[in-house]
């Protein structure tokens, strides 16, 4: 034999026996999952079959809850949407980089420097989009296609209407496809989101990562007819039509995700972005309180995980949770490692639904929003309104917060003061306020529900 012709059948060998390698080690590398990240407007916290209600229609997320991971426990860290928004996206406190009030002014958004979880899965091979409501930034900079997002198809601000209107290329409620007008020429809002979302999974090379920001429930009040006859007898006929509009339109995207071999290998988290309104009319029962204060109706809210290649169904997770904890559980479950540079206030949810662990992902959770601050602290919950003082609240046997204990628990109520105070050392000051007179009506809400008296006024025009 031939030198040249040993050679080649060397070589010819090798890369047989490498092929044969690259591709075991290829078949034994797990694809990384789809994130789904669902997030609802203004929820109430009991207006879900999965958590209570026998009046509302939600059978798609009652059959994802039924076979995911209900968090009984689980907190935003804000009980309004632009804050809230912020500290889920970034994984840190709002409240370290300024994005502490809501609705921000058309100059400014949440903090660039801040690396928001679409940054870093966009970094790792994920194609990213949003899906609806942005509401953190209007700007070229704040714009989502500059926060991580690869695709945007959704309007900048909040409070739109749910049927086509007019609104102008500059009106923030204006629907747009990336950073160009697309007139809105839908039915509905709800079920468009939903087309869209299904579009943008058909059109995404695996993995993706689809936020899919709803405008439900949030006010106006906005319901198809067809969705209304079903609740003729309700006292909330449009709120009721609304969430049951939000439940298909979720549905839909999942059935979509079934269809296409993919919704095993997607990792589906639902939650609200703050407590129910007195605005939509939702219910927040049995909790006390309501979007804008920090009583567990603002800040509790229903959240849940559904993740069938890797998460057994049928549990409930009763550990104090927080949306913070979302920016590491989608880097765990994608298999990326946390860069150096990026601190995050949560922790992964993963371990303690893979492994149905008892503790606690947090020890304490703080909120603040202007005058209105609080501390989570095992059964603990403290709050401080600036000119009214704290009250302190033990929630394992007062969940309804009316008993204030911080006289008969002194050394409890001082070490909650105290780690408010250390927390707050490293927050800075807000960026921008909102407008004195609703921070007014906040107050006296706030002050009325501290007394456990009735409410003087909601509204603020």
């Amino acid at each position: 034999m031939s030198i040249n012709r040993t050679l080649f059948l060397l070589v010819f060998i090798i890369t047989l026996v490498f092929g044969a390698a690259c591709s075991a080690t290829e078949e034994e590398q797990p694809s990384k999952p789809n994130i789904l990240l669902i997030l609802a407007d203004d929820l109430g916290y009991n207006d879900l079959g999965f958590q209570g209600s026998t009046e509302l229609k939600t059978p798609n997320l009652d059959n994802l809850a039924k076979n995911g991971v209900i968090f009984t426990n689980a907190y935003v860290t804000a009980s309004v949407c632009s804050p809230s928004r912020a500290g889920l996206i970034t994984g840190k406190y709002q409240q370290f980089f300024g994005h502490e009030a809501n609705i921000p002014p058309p100059e400014l958004g949440t903090d660039t420097t801040m690396i928001t979880m679409a940054d870093v899965l966009q970094e790792n091979g994920y194609r990213t989009g949003i899906n609806g409501k942005w509401h953190l930034g209007y700007n070229y900079n704040y714009h989502p296609n500059s926060r991580g997002f690869d695709h945007f198809w959704g309007f900048l601000g909040g409070h739109r209407s749910y049927f086509p209107e007019g609104y102008s290329p500059e009106n923030y409620k204006a629907i747009y496809t990336n950073r160009n007008h697309t007139p809105f020429k839908g039915e509905y809002l709800t079920d468009t989101q939903a087309d869209e979302a299904v579009s943008f999974i058909d059109e995404a090379i695996e993995p993706f990562f689809l936020f899919l920001s709803l405008a439900a429930p949030h006010a106006p009040m906005h319901a198809l007819k067809s969705d209304m006859a079903l609740f003729s007898n309700s006292d909330r006929p449009e709120y009721a039509a609304m969430v049951y509009a939000m439940d298909r339109a979720i549905g839909k995207v999942v059935d979509h995700l079934d269809n296409i071999g993919e919704l095993d290998n997607t990792l589906i988290v639902f939650l609200s972005d703050n407590g129910g309104s007195p605005e939509n009319d939702s219910e927040n029962a049995p909790l006390k309180g309501f979007k804008g204060n920090k009583f567990e109706g603002g800040l509790r809210v229903p959240f849940m995980v559904h993740w069938p290649e890797k998460i057994r169904g049928g549990q409930r997770f009763n550990g104090l949770s927080s949306s913070l904890d979302l920016f590491p559980t989608f880097l765990n479950a994608a298999g990326i490692e946390k860069p150096q540079d990026l601190a995050l206030d949560g922790t992964s949810l993963i371990p303690f639904m893979v492994n149905e662990q008892d503790r606690s992902p947090h020890d304490q959770l703080f909120f603040r929003k202007e005058t209105a601050a609080a501390v989570r602290d095992g059964k603990w919950k403290l709050i401080r309104l600036d000119d009214y003082g704290y009250v302190l609240y033990d929630l394992e046997n007062d969940p309804y917060e009316t008993d204030d204990l911080k006289n008969q628990y002194s050394a409890q109520f001082e070490k909650m003061k105290t780690a408010l105070k250390n927390w707050e050392k490293n927050t800075v000051d807000p960026w921008w306020n909102e407008n004195t007179r609703w921070q007014q009506v906040t107050i006296d809400i706030h002050e009325d529900l501290m007394r456990n008296q009735p409410i003087r006024r909601i509204n603020p025009n």
